[in-house]
């Protein structure tokens, strides 16, 4: 079971997996710091466990990742930022620094979007109006599109969901037949 809730994906990123790794990382540079580090950071060896500890302690996913993530562990896990190009994924991006920023800001708010209601009687009509509080991560259109119908079925009312998409503020309506999309 812990080699499978551990294993790498080819399709996404595994976050049980990075951070395994990285607190593997953690206790052996707090095990075996190399001369610089006992030099510059006073790191004595075999201090590997009591880091870990305190480390769980003190940190939190964000700051975690923010802070241990290492250009070197992103290099030994192969991650990269990937774009769809037409039936290609290319990678855009292998600057670690980027790259790990991308995983951190898609752990805030634990990967959950932040919706707000606006109105719930938007036009006078009892329509459900909501805002995304949108935080440099868009929305998942697949997820968005498959959770407009359920908005709709328990309002009963057309609902709309503003959000930005491609650098510009969009409004997703459901009418209860399908979702339209409209750049403001």
């Amino acid at each position: 079971m812990h080699s499978g809730v551990v294993l790498p994906s080819k399709t996404s990123i595994n976050p049980y997996h990075i951070g395994l790794a990285v607190w593997e990382d953690i206790e052996k540079r707090w095990n075996e710091p190399t001369q610089e580090e006992r030099e510059r950071q006073g790191r004595e060896p075999g201090q590997g466990r009591a880091k870990m500890f305190e480390v769980r302690e003190m940190e939190s996913d964000v700051s975690f990742l923010r802070n241990y993530l290492t250009k070197q562990l992103i290099e030994d896990l192969d991650l990269y930022l990937y774009q769809k190009v037409g039936n290609e994924w290319r990678v855009v991006e292998t600057d670690w620094e980027k790259v790990r920023d991308h995983i951190c800001a898609s752990r805030v708010n634990g990967g959950i979007p932040v919706l707000y209601v606006e109105d719930g009687d938007y036009n006078r009509n009892g329509e459900l109006y909501l805002r995304h509080a949108y935080e440099g991560i868009e929305l998942d259109l697949k997820h968005l599109d498959k959770t407009m119908p359920y908005l709709y079925q328990l309002w009963g009312r057309p609902c709309h969901l503003q959000t930005v998409l491609e650098g510009r503020d969009v409004v997703f309506t459901h009418d209860g037949k399908r979702t339209q999309r409209k750049f403001l």
